[in-house]
């Protein structure tokens, strides 16, 4: 007679520990075949979590004046930043596995299944919600920075002069807007969450990517039930297409992978789950890592400036330098700016509101004398006392680039 399997409690695990699991689970025959299973059962079902009208790569337009276009992504130039603490929503940072899905919100439902609910339900027997009854739930509000796990990667090879791979982001891969929801954790107890659950794996209804299925990334409950919200808004309006309608993760301070678009499915278990997108990709890989990589879930601290790139100053006049910095852990405590690429510091002024899971604006007044380029930096300290550094540690993906950025400028 087989021994009883040993189920954990989400106290006895954590995401060092059953990572290893789920690495060990990856590379096993077993789970490459329970993993092309599942690609091919949720290939099989595009109906049973909402219907796709129609897709594009993305949907909204996206003008050259507030966008870098890298195919399916579109980033937001720093300069467009301006004005507003909010990102609005025609100004924010696009990143698309595949194409954004059109669909309908009076056929979509989320379903809820897993060993780590009461009752074990199946994906055939799911508990569901529909549109109208998440927006039923009671509601929360929170203002958050979604980020792009590979946002400052351009810089790993124009600053630092190394090779790294994936979508040149400058610094403009994040926003931040005021998301309102229903909070995971209350649709998690209302589905029938246990005490020995596990993980929860979310999915998107975008297309397949690359034959592995539709994109989805577990997390573990403990977060899940700390601060992630199934989002319907966005800045007081219904979630554009691109940015997840009907409904999204928001999962403050993690890499953006984890808050998933355009959610159809979330599985509840008593084990570790994994997919390709925590065990193949959004893994720190190279030299000093593990052969299977090291797992990302925080994002890194970066400060940068509302100013496009070789702007231009006159010489003599007062100017005020404006940006904005921001971190997982946190409130920031003091933002730094340099004029004379970091021969001397002072230090900038924070000025608007103050949200611990979003971005801190500030100023600072600059009177250039001499014309030329000038190589302007900021850099920002949390409520940690960590500081950013003046180089971000290499990974091969150039993933979480958090070291000071040189932006260059001209006095005329």
């Amino acid at each position: 007679m087989d021994a009883p399997r040993r189920v954990h409690t989400m106290s006895e695990m954590n995401e060092l520990t059953y990572d290893k699991v789920r690495a060990a689970q990856w590379f096993s025959r077993r789970t490459l075949f329970r993993l092309s299973a599942g690609v091919a059962a949720t290939a099989a079902l595009p109906g049973t979590t909402g219907s796709a009208l129609a897709e594009a790569p993305i949907v909204k337009p996206l003008p050259p004046e507030f966008f870098e276009v890298y195919g399916t992504n579109a980033e937001t130039r720093w300069e467009a930043f301006a004005g507003s603490y909010l990102t609005p929503i025609e100004r924010f940072f696009v990143r698309d596995h595949t194409s954004t899905p059109l669909i309908d919100a009076d056929t979509w439902r989320l379903k809820l299944f897993g060993t780590g609910l009461r009752g074990a339900p199946t994906l055939a027997n799911a508990i569901e919600f529909s549109y109208r009854d998440l927006r039923a739930l009671p509601s929360e509000t929170i203002t958050a920075a979604i980020e792009c796990a590979g946002n400052g990667r351009s810089f790993f090879t124009s600053q630092q002069g190394q090779t790294v791979s994936g979508t040149p982001w400058k610094l403009g891969g994040i926003g931040v807007a005021r998301w309102r929801g229903v909070r995971l954790a209350t649709v998690l107890k209302r589905a029938g969450l246990t005490r020995h659950a596990v993980d929860v794996l979310p999915q998107g209804l975008d297309p397949e990517y690359q034959n592995l299925g539709r994109v989805r990334r577990p997390l573990p409950v403990s977060k899940a039930l700390q601060d992630v919200l199934l989002a319907y808004e966005m800045n007081g309006e219904p979630l554009p297409p691109d940015h997840g309608f009907p409904v999204r993760l928001v999962v403050p301070s993690w890499i953006g992978i984890a808050s998933i678009k355009w959610v159809g499915q979330i599985e509840v278990a008593d084990e570790p789950l994994f997919s390709p997108w925590n065990t193949q990709f959004y893994r720190l890989t190279g030299p000093g890592y593990p052969a299977e990589g090291e797992l990302m879930t925080e994002q890194v601290a970066k400060s940068a400036f509302e100013l496009r790139r070789d702007a231009e100053f006159a010489a003599g006049r007062t100017h005020v330098l404006r940006g904005r910095s921001w971190s997982p852990h946190g409130r920031i405590k003091r933002i730094e700016v340099s004029t004379d690429d970091g021969a001397t510091w002072r230090c900038a002024n924070p000025v608007g509101p103050v949200h611990e899971r979003a971005w801190q604006c500030w100023e600072l007044r600059w009177r250039p004398s001499a014309t030329g380029t000038h190589v302007l930096r900021a850099r920002a300290t949390d409520i940690t006392g960590a500081t950013q550094p003046d180089v971000a540690p290499f990974n091969t993906q150039g993933y979480l680039f958090g070291a000071v950025v040189r932006h260059p400028v001209r006095v005329v």
